[in-house]
């Protein structure tokens, strides 16, 4: 009698654990099935006044690109939420203490939440199944890539710090019927984003901030829950690339005042670096966005260094313009010099040369006049006065040469005088140019330095 008594025991209590110890058992309790649409057409209350809390949370698994020229934050985040549906409990004694049950996500309804800076379409795999408790609570979580909007201010580029949103809320679901709550806080939240964060590339991660923010419109409030994720850049690769190289142009272009005036060495010089530096104005115009509220400090940076290059180039052209304003005053000197020295030397070989012609022509005439004295006294007193007119005219040309000299001499002096004056108005301007250049470079650099750290 005693072994048909246990014998029945163990008969129904096996044949109870194979009825109701398994899943579907539950779903077959609770008419949870494909067909049945009572559990996914409105929001799950019992009573209309009733509202649905939802509460959700985000963690930040890893920065996946920020394009400032867009202005697109493409962050990995682990989502979750959960809120409670009125019309599903069940006792887990009766059910062999099972207390948790998982289905696809289209067996009941689901808030209609989604992210308002969201511009393109989650192409991550999707998880489809969702968890609900015994007493009703719905867990449902989502892995999702997010290309969201992100107005970013990039006037300490690349020394910035950017905050990104991710604001959730309800598409058509007011305040009323629909609340929002962060399932956890900010610590936590950033402190468990830092814990799972795989990889940030450029961007540092600093911290998660949440809070509530509601909408209104046509007297109707909608509830938001926004997570403010806060980046910061990673310079050293544009500083690198960028920064540096326009430092080492400038101080390039320091070390051309050295280079001497007189030579076209320097001028080219400078006309080079001044390109380099242009090429690096186009680089900077593809990493930047093309509308921003203020200035970058980067494009300060190198427009003013560019100036600054560029008064620095026309300066060394004025330097070099009295340099061979000077040497202009020396060959046309010396082109005057020449001309006139052969011009006289032909004068005076012409007329040494008649000078000489006359002498021989008065000597042979005295010669004959000795011997024919008495014949021929008058033709003597002719030839003499002709030798005395030869005389005076030798004179009066070398008074002439002896006036071209002292003329020459003066204009030589004169043209070395100003020659000088332009040489040392030009070493005036270039010690003077470059003790302003060098002061207003420092300057500027330690202001926009500051103005980084800032």
């Amino acid at each position: 009698m005693m072994c048909a008594v246990v014998l029945l025991l163990v008969i129904l209590t096996d044949g109870v654990c194979c009825k109701v110890c398994s899943y579907q058992d539950v779903l077959d309790y609770l008419n949870l099935t494909a067909d049945n649409s009572v559990f996914k057409l409105t929001r799950p209350v019992l009573d209309h006044t009733h509202t649905t809390v939802v509460k959700l949370d985000i963690i930040l698994y890893a920065i996946l690109s920020v394009v400032e020229k867009t202005q697109t934050f493409v962050p990995f985040i682990w989502a979750s939420a959960q809120w409670k549906d009125e019309r599903i409990s069940w006792d887990p004694a009766q059910f062999c203490g099972i207390n948790m049950v998982s289905i696809p996500k289209d067996l009941i309804w689901k808030p209609d939440l989604f992210i308002y800076e969201m511009i393109n379409k989650d192409d991550s795999p999707k998880n489809p199944y969702m968890f609900i408790s015994y007493d009703g609570t719905v867990f449902c979580d989502e892995d999702m890539k997010v290309v969201s909007t992100c107005e970013m201010d990039i006037h300490k580029f690349p020394f910035d710090t950017q905050e990104c949103t991710i604001s959730i809320g309800s598409a058509i679901h007011c305040v009323e019927e629909i609340r929002l709550f962060p399932f956890s806080n900010s610590s936590r939240a950033t402190q468990f984003s830092r814990e799972v964060m795989k990889t940030q590339g450029e961007w540092e991660f600093l911290q998660i901030s949440v809070n509530n923010f509601n909408v209104s419109f046509e007297d109707k409030t909608w509830e938001q829950l926004r997570y403010t994720i806060s980046i910061k850049r990673r310079p050293l690769l544009h500083v690198i690339n960028f920064l540096l190289p326009i430092l080492f142009f400038l101080s390039l272009d320091l070390a051309s005042f050295f280079i001497a005036d007189s030579r076209g060495e320097k001028l080219g010089f400078k006309v080079t670096v001044l390109l380099a530096i242009s090429v690096l104005l186009l680089i900077l115009n593809d990493i930047l966005p093309s509308m921003s509220n203020k200035t970058p400090l980067i494009a300060t940076y190198c427009i003013v260094i560019f100036a600054l290059m560029l008064l620095s180039l026309l300066e060394t052209i004025l330097v070099m313009h009295l340099m061979e304003k000077n040497s202009q005053y020396q060959f046309s000197l010396w082109d005057n010099h020449g001309d006139n020295h052969g011009d006289k030397h032909e004068e005076v070989n012409t007329e040494n040369f008649n000078t000489e012609d006359e002498k021989q022509i008065c000597c042979s005439c005295i010669c004959k006049a000795s011997k024919k004295q008495h014949e021929l006294l008058p033709v003597v007193e002719e030839v003499n006065n002709s030798c005395q007119l030869g005389e005076s005219h030798v004179l009066l040309l070398i008074l002439d040469e002896l006036k071209k000299l002292l003329k020459m001499v003066k204009l030589h002096f004169i043209c070395r005088e100003e020659g000088v004056k332009s040489v040392h108005w030009a070493k005036r301007i270039n010690r003077v140019f470059f003790i302003f250049y060098s002061i207003t470079v420092l300057l500027f650099l330690s202001l926009i330095f500051i103005e980084w750290n800032s």
